[in-house]
């Protein structure tokens, strides 16, 4: 199993300083994740990836473990948002998601102060953006045939 702790080695780019091994990575566990394990043939290069900030953390041996991209209030919404949000099957029940997803809101906050944080869920993850203070805002939708659903921190 992937080697998680309190201690993760967080990084934190926007596009134009990734690599192209940062990059390669990334998309490794986006298309492991949302394209093969669930199952979902889509376009994960959606032409927002140059319009984020990029955070994930990653193993010793440079897998990436847990990502998610970082939006700017007025680029996506008029909130900030988090996108993206993944996290490798080895690191699962680690409590490494509730971590990328406390990181990423930290990150919002140190750049943009106190600011809504608007994200578009898979609707069975309710609960668990639930417990980061997220709370539904829309109805349930289909992406790409997955429920889905907007929520909002305040």
């Amino acid at each position: 199993m992937a080697s998680v702790s309190d201690h993760d080695r967080w990084i934190y780019r926007p596009w134009s300083a990734l690599t192209t091994d940062e990059l390669y990575r990334i998309m490794i566990l986006r298309q492991r994740v949302f394209v093969v394990e669930q199952t979902c043939p889509y376009l994960d290069a959606d032409g927002w990836d140059d319009k984020a900030t990029h955070l994930w953390c990653d193993d010793a041996a440079g897998a990436v473990l847990a990502y998610l991209r970082v939006f700017a209030p007025g680029v996506k919404y008029d909130e900030a948002s988090l996108g993206r949000i993944v996290t490798s099957p080895e690191a699962r029940r680690s409590g490494l998601g509730r971590r990328l997803v406390a990181a990423g809101l930290a990150r919002i906050a140190d750049s943009h102060g106190a600011v809504p944080v608007r994200i578009g869920a898979q609707q069975y993850l309710e609960r668990f953006y639930g417990e980061a203070g997220f709370v539904r805002a829309s109805d349930d939708y289909l992406e790409d045939g997955i429920p889905h659903l907007e929520m909002v921190r305040r």
